[in-house]
């Protein structure tokens, strides 16, 4: 991993963010911001998607324990629905960082685009696999998002949120169509939207 962006930095109070969940049709999008200690390093942090679930929840324990700060937020349903799932993804990443204790000097974002705030900070493309903070951000949010839609497996049985997450896979979307539409079902997706207006 790359972590030049790091080091540009000095590694002083420097948070890492990344979100997961745009394209599902259900459940929350979930950001996560991380500032690493550079005294503590944690080996194999990388992209979360590159890692298995048993390795990113051994790393869940590892970035809990060794990490200067991290939080994780999300945004609703009803905000994805009400923003757009891009504001509702910026939303979350500035609710991560503002919950920071303590805040950031500098941040860098995992993608191209930055939250509206006061916070030095910079939006680098594959950060996730180039910067262990935005790594270590990205393996939180994954995880917290993962478990989320586990126990909404729970509350809506049928619609296999445990194994596909609330993407639209075929078994989801066969779920919708013979189940119905559920309140953590986002109203402003294609495929939902369609089912709701009778198609």
């Amino acid at each position: 991993m790359d972590d030049h962006a790091e080091q540009a930095w000095g590694g002083s109070l420097l948070a890492g963010v990344d979100e997961v969940g745009r394209g599902p049709l259900a459940g929350e999008v979930v950001a996560a911001a991380v500032i690493l200690d550079v005294r503590q390093p944690i080996a194999g942090l990388r992209d979360s998607k590159k890692l298995s679930q048993t390795r990113r929840e051994a790393l869940v324990d590892r970035i809990h324990e060794r990490a200067l700060a991290w939080a994780v937020a999300s945004a609703s349903v009803a905000e994805i629905d009400a923003l757009n799932i891009l504001q509702a993804s910026l939303l979350a990443m500035r609710r991560a960082v503002e919950a920071l204790d303590p805040q950031p000097a500098h941040v860098l974002v995992d993608g191209t685009q930055l939250p509206q705030w006061s916070y030095r900070s910079e939006a680098l493309v594959r950060g996730d696999d180039r910067v262990p903070a935005i790594a270590a951000a990205s393996i939180l949010a994954k995880v917290h998002r993962d478990r989320a839609l586990v126990a909404l497996a729970d509350e809506y049985p049928g619609y296999g949120f445990a194994s596909h997450k609330g993407y639209p896979t075929p078994a989801h979307l066969e779920a919708l169509r013979t189940l119905g539409v559920t309140p953590v079902h986002r109203r402003s997706y294609a495929p939902v939207k369609k089912l709701l207006a009778g198609g």
